[in-house]
């Protein structure tokens, strides 16, 4: 696999995803609250991981187990889109415990455990960063 424009938007996507969700969550936390950089940081978040799912779909891989290029990595795509559809809908129902749940467990599933197994050392950007670290 190589580097093509559509994997540099996904990884520029997923990568400014993994940054602003942490803000995002953080600006609602605590005794001290910030409603216009949590619904900022939040749209930014979104967005992203909607460009980060919607590229996913054209990404295939046919080098591991896979359905027509589609691999077990890519059930993070409907699990994504399940995640934004219910925080929105918790949200317009004013469930603001459920929203905060989905949307964390949007970031620690899509963002957290997606990256680990896309540094895995057998797959292309594991593969760039153990290089570079010397350890492969």
């Amino acid at each position: 696999m190589q580097l093509t424009p559509l994997i540099a938007i996904h990884l520029s996507a997923a990568a400014s995803a993994i940054v602003l969700g942490p803000v995002a969550l953080w600006a609602r936390k605590g005794r001290l609250q910030r409603p216009k950089l949590h619904r900022a940081f939040g749209y930014a978040f979104v967005t992203m991981m909607l460009v980060t799912a919607a590229t996913a779909v054209f990404i295939r891989d046919y080098d591991y187990p896979n359905i027509a290029g589609y691999t077990p990595i890519h059930l993070l795509v409907p699990f994504a889109l399940f995640s934004l559809i219910g925080a929105f809908w918790h949200l317009g129902h004013g469930n603001i415990t459920g929203h905060r749940k989905a949307m964390q467990g949007l970031y620690i599933g899509a963002c957290l455990v997606a990256g680990v197994f896309t540094l895995m050392p057998d797959r292309y950007l594991g593969k760039l960063l153990w290089a570079q670290l010397g350890l492969l």
